[in-house]
């Protein structure tokens, strides 16, 4: 490593350089295992990333909400494309219970869904949270979260209050800065004043000693932040003394400060070029080595530096053009390689998607189209492709009432990275606000971080994780005895049913403890599934239980704020509208329900067509009943002496089949066998029980033509009672067998909107809709541009359009657009 020392003072200049060079100087054993075991945890457990976007931030019980979901990989933010399912629930904050859940396909990392806001629900507020599965390994701190407002037709605006603390006693927290005071020497202290109700607080006061000197005065600077400098004294205590807006006082203690250690302080702001740290101590003369100091970015190393214990103040410089735009961590690890301090800081290098909105006419007409041309461009000013998703709505029903509310930029480069909840976010990403850069240092300094504990990340060994990357949908269970025993491998058998009267069958089996699992499954929403166990040839005194996975569970809510406080009459308009457009939406179902008069059908019966099949007539059919089935050892076993021209011979384990007049110089030419219409081994008809039969085909001669040269013996087609489409699981009452509904994919519907160039008859009704329009995948070409176009509603009032997004490289972007309907 290349170190730099220069007189400043009594201050040692270290400047931070690529990480080669600086594990080739510094002690070779620690940085090395640092730097090791960090990659090793990030390969383990890597991280994902999960954003909403909605078409409101209300909504009235009856409409629906419009959604899509972006899904990341945590250390590049690259478009995940490996986890292919994304689940969304809709949250009571009130109760905290779960009313609505949904699992969403993703692909290309994106999902689109709706979820329709049924009667029975109440008004007031809700969150949406959204999560991958793999994602269920970790806190869920990190899960998406978004606030919604609901409303009802039939009752006034209410808030409905969370589980906030109430009380006149603010709640007032400070963060010595790198996380330690240490007397004797000069540290920061940031700190953080909200209301019950999570907002922050103007408020300002001083410091006193316990000898009641005062130390320093502070007041806050940003939404209740603020920070101080103090120099500790061994012996001494400190208390802080609050004044809020309204003339009242409060005290609180400040943190004890240690007798020796470390304190970290980083200057993000007066350097262009580098980010400045400054490491001091008060250790013992005695106390001899280096400690060390990782800087690092969702879990990519940036840099690695030692210094010497010995110089009790140290700058170290970390260049800018090093670190990725974000949020960047600093830990100290002291002479005996605890970490001591931590401190965060966020690096804005601006390398986001300017995205542009543009209407074809600053003004248009009631019911005219509206036409929106985009345009997407990187920093540099160059096109690019992105995918996006646009929101159009009528501003004068949906209202603006959070100010610089959260977006795709501000939670991928902010609340992604951060514990709790971050008020008004968008105010650090616009470039209008002057202080801007100030006050997010401030947040970083008073913001919880924890993707990870270092005692975690140095382990030798990283336990597996509970929850895979899912590629589909996963059925996990267990298969036990009745006396709740392992009962060794198990033979299972998986029927499907999908709502759209497919099925598919597949097989596998346990582990010698009865656990099962299958992975990668693609089926739609309620879907009947029934599953089979079997144990050597034909015993079935199992029990089978599915793990709880799809019941979605609330361990601990991250509870937003509370943004939307309505004034009476604000809403009145909008709720007015909402009630008629569901009267009449009601009113036009009831039309539909015409009741028939009762018609006689006189038809021929025919023959039920069976999906399985390829062929048309059999040259014969056996239907299997319970008579059959007593003595038989096998399924072949059931055509000995029952089909002309057939003729079973052998043992029952390894039987010989012949179609009269199927035989060569070679010998005996065995058919064709086939399993619910998919050509299976002679071995795999010998293992099916007999009682699954429904009935056996054979096909002879020119009849098995359809199949081709692998039909020369003829064709032996068995058909499953459980394979049947007119087959219902649940009627299934046989041990070792489960039958189930599932939740599978949602079908994401498509957005309805009037087109008021056609003559239709219900445009007669009026239009008020608070949603224009819901682009969800819109793709922008080489040269960056899109198109969109709706229809403008009744209201004479403006449109707000917001269009968000990103590329596959992980750059996001944001656009914004206003314009009047006159």
């Amino acid at each position: 490593m290349k170190r730099l020392y220069t007189s400043f003072g009594r201050v040692a200049v270290v400047m931070l350089v690529p990480l080669a060079l600086v594990l080739g100087f510094t002690e070779p054993d620690f940085p090395d295992r640092l730097v090791e075991r960090l990659r090793a945890f990030n390969v383990a457990y890597p991280k994902e990333k999960v954003y909403l976007q909605t078409d409101r931030p209300y909504y009235t019980v009856g409409e629906t909400i419009w959604l899509k979901g972006y899904l990341f990989d945590g250390p590049e933010h690259l478009a995940d494309s490996v986890s292919k399912v994304l689940y969304v629930d809709l949250v009571q904050l009130e109760s905290r219970n779960v009313v609505v859940h949904r699992i969403l396909q993703a692909a290309n990392g994106y999902a689109v869904g709706d979820i329709a806001l049924g009667d029975s629900l109440a008004a007031g507020n809700y969150m949406l949270r959204a999560y991958t599965g793999w994602m269920r390994n970790f806190s869920e701190d990190y899960y998406f979260t978004k606030p919604l407002t609901l409303l009802r037709t039939d009752a006034e605006p209410a808030q409905v209050t969370t589980n906030r603390p109430s009380g006149p006693q603010p709640d007032v927290q400070f963060f010595p800065e790198g996380g330690q005071l240490v007397n004797g020497l000069e540290g920061r202290v940031a700190f953080k004043v909200v209301s019950p109700a999570g907002k922050g607080l103007d408020a300002s006061g001083f410091v006193l000693s316990s000898a009641g000197d005062t130390v320093t005065g502070f007041s806050t600077k940003h939404l209740g932040m603020g920070y101080f400098s103090f120099q500790p004294v061994a012996g001494y205590t400190y208390t802080a003394f609050l004044k809020l807006a309204d003339e009242t006082t409060h005290k609180y203690p400040l943190p004890e400060a240690r007798p020796e250690g470390y304190t970290l302080l980083v200057d993000n702001i007066t350097n262009r070029d580098n980010v400045r740290a400054y490491v001091k101590n008060n250790k013992p003369a005695s106390v001899q080595g280096r400690f060390t100091m990782m800087v690092q970015s969702r879990g990519r190393v940036v840099q690695v530096v030692q210094g010497e214990v010995g110089k009790k103040a140290i700058v170290m410089q970390i260049p800018r053009q090093l670190l990725p735009e974000g949020i960047s961590q600093i830990t100290l690890f002291d002479e005996t390689n605890q970490p001591v301090c931590e401190r965060l800081f966020f690096a804005e290098k601006k390398e986001r998607l300017t995205v542009q909105l543009k209407p074809s006419k600053p003004a248009f007409r009631p019911r005219e189209k509206i036409q929106v041309d985009i345009s997407v461009t990187d920093a540099a000013g160059k096109p690019v492709k992105a995918n996006l998703s646009l929101a159009a709505t009528d501003a004068g029903q949906v209202l603006e009432k959070e100010p610089y509310k959260a977006d795709l930029v501000s939670y991928l480069l902010l609340d992604s990275d951060l514990k709790g909840t971050i008020e008004q976010p968008g105010y650090y990403f616009d470039a209008n606000n002057k202080e801007r850069t100030t006050d997010l240092d401030v947040l970083m300094m008073t913001q919880g971080w924890r993707r990870f504990v270092w005692k975690d990340v140095l382990q030798d060994t990283h336990p597996a994780p509970k929850y895979p990357i899912e590629e589909g949908l996963s059925i996990t269970g267990r298969v036990i005895r009745p006396n709740q025993k392992a009962p060794g491998v198990v033979n299972l058998t998986f029927f499907v049913a999908q709502p759209d009267s497919t099925r598919d069958v597949f097989m596998g089996e346990s582990d010698e403890n009865g656990r099962f699992s299958a992975l990668g499954l693609q089926f739609g929403d309620s879907t009947k599934v029934m599953i089979q166990g079997v144990i050597g040839k034909n015993n079935r005194n199992l029990e089978i239980k599915l793990d709880d996975w799809f019941s979605p569970t609330l361990q601990l809510t991250q509870i937003p704020y509370n943004p939307l406080v309505f004034q009476r009459d604000e809403l009145a308009d909008y709720l007015k509208r909402t009630k008629e457009y569901l009267e009449i939406e009601q009113q036009i179902r009831k039309n539909r329900e015409i009741m028939l008069k009762e018609v006689t059908v006189r038809k021929k019966r025919e023959a039920p067509s069976d999906s399985r099949k390829i062929y048309g007539q059999a040259s014969n059919t056996l239907k299997v009943d319970q008579t059959m089935v007593a003595g038989g050892m096998n399924v072949l076993d059931l055509l000995r002496g029952r089909i002309p021209g057939v003729s079973v011979t052998g043992s029952a384990m390894n039987p010989t089949v012949q179609i009269r007049g199927s035989a060569n110089f070679s010998g005996v030419v065995e058919p064709l066998f086939t399993l619910d219409g998919t050509p299976v081994d002679k071995q795999s008809i010998v293992s099916i029980p007999i009682f699954d039969v429904d009935y056996i085909d054979v096909l002879k001669g020119a009849n098995a033509a359809i199949f081709g040269s692998r039909a020369g013996g003829g064709v032996i087609a068995i058909y499953t009672k459980r394979g049947s489409p007119n087959y219902d699981f649940s009627n299934e009452k046989s041990p070792g067998t489960l039958v189930v509904t599932l939740p599978g994919f949602r079908a994401a519907r498509e957005f309805y909107a009037p087109r008021y160039d056609e003559n239709k008859p219900e445009q007669v009704r009026p239009d008020y809709r608070p949603t224009l329009h819901w682009a969800p995948m819109i793709q922008t070409d080489d040269d960056g541009k899109a198109q969109v176009s709706f229809f403008a509603s009744d209201a004479r009032s403006s449109v707000r359009v917001m269009a968000e997004g990103a590329t596959t490289a992980g750059q996001p972007g944001v656009g914004r657009a206003v314009f009047d309907v006159k």
